[in-house]
């Protein structure tokens, strides 16, 4: 008995160590992706650090790249000068687009920005006490050698959004399963699931 409970403990012991080493390792990663991030955007936090102001045109080439358009947004409201944003990507499906892209370039995630992604639909599903949660669907893809380009085309949900949400409002349950492939699932049972699992089992 001695020695089955020396045994658990030591098991334990390796578990959390191996945990810890895991998790340290994750949040190096999190924090190199983060800066990389901000380095994507330098030259609009230079010039307006430098007491400029970039124009239209310079804020178009970040914005509607999906790697820096969420980070552009966040610069420009931080900075009091979100009407320069381009008023064709103040939506919410651009706005999901664009976080579903910053989640899976997470390390524990895709690792990488999709080469395609397109919006399908937006899912409405009953709340508490008659008021609608709403979620965006999109499919998106990669292409070699990454090891998801087998998978061609998967299902990501963005939300859940509100009546009264607003462009770039900052969704909860952004989440894709990689399992679930276009034509394999409706966007509807997906949508759903996310709202099952991810929203309401946080």
């Amino acid at each position: 008995m001695t020695g089955y409970i020396i045994g658990t403990i030591v098991s334990l012991i390796i578990g959390f160590v191996f945990y810890r080493k895991w998790n340290v390792n994750r949040l190096r990663q999190v924090q190199v992706l983060n800066e990389r991030r901000c380095e994507r955007i330098k030259t609009l936090v230079d010039k307006f650090d430098s007491g400029l102001v970039p124009t239209a045109d310079d804020i178009r080439i970040f914005a509607y790249d999906i790697g820096t358009r969420e980070a552009t947004y966040g610069l420009l409201k931080e900075r009091g000068n979100l009407d320069l944003f381009p008023s064709e990507l103040l939506t919410i499906e651009k706005g999901a687009e664009a976080n579903l892209a910053t989640w899976l370039e997470f390390p524990t995630e895709l690792n990488g920005l999709p080469d395609e992604i397109e919006h399908l639909k937006r899912v409405t599903i009953p709340f508490d006490k008659g008021n609608n949660v709403h979620y965006q669907v999109f499919k998106f893809r990669v292409y070699e050698p990454h090891w998801a380009s087998k998978d061609g085309w998967i299902l990501g949900v963005v939300g859940p959004y509100f009546d009264e949400s607003k462009p770039y409002d900052f969704p909860s349950a952004t989440f894709s399963r990689f399992s679930s492939k276009l034509g394999t699932i409706e966007p509807e049972v997906e949508a759903k699931w996310v709202h099952d699992n991810i929203s309401m089992g946080r």
